[in-house]
């Protein structure tokens, strides 16, 4: 498979993995490899960005960053729990976790792609000098380097 789709896998992977919630990155990241016929298996350890550790400090960050800089503050309590209260903060509070995931997978996915792509091409020179072989062309007709 050439690196360019290897990286391209693991991009898709990444941007799942911060703008859809944990436990269905994986039914939205693969099909989506198998669409644009990138890496599956990059598809996959992409969305690894988020895991039962990293939850715990992304999700709140960028949740909290987002509600900031929409609503001016931090979410608070209401101190009514009315309908009406506990639905505006929910709304204002799963709209600040999907624009802060959109957000930070548009940062981390080109950065992820980028630094694939280098391993990736860096390996396989790597690898064809120790075999005695020249080094093999990109898709695009450019020599690896």
């Amino acid at each position: 498979m050439p690196a360019e789709r290897i990286a391209a896998g693991w991009s898709i992977g990444m941007f799942i993995g911060c703008a859809i919630p944990f436990g269905f990155q994986l039914v939205v990241s693969v099909p989506l490899a198998v669409v644009t016929r990138t890496s599956k298996i990059g598809a996959t350890l992409g969305t690894f960005i988020t895991n039962p550790v990293t939850i715990f400090f992304i999700y709140p960050a960028q949740t909290w960053a987002v509600y900031r800089i929409l609503f001016g503050g931090s979410p608070e309590m209401p101190s009514e729990w009315t309908f009406e209260a506990v639905r505006g903060l929910a709304g204002r509070t799963i709209a600040s976790f999907f624009i802060g995931g959109v957000a930070l997978g548009v940062v981390l996915a080109p950065l992820m792609y980028v630094f694939v792509l280098r391993a990736v091409t860096a390996y396989r020179r790597r690898k064809a000098a120790a075999e005695g072989q020249p080094p093999a062309q990109s898709s695009t007709g450019a020599t690896a380097t």
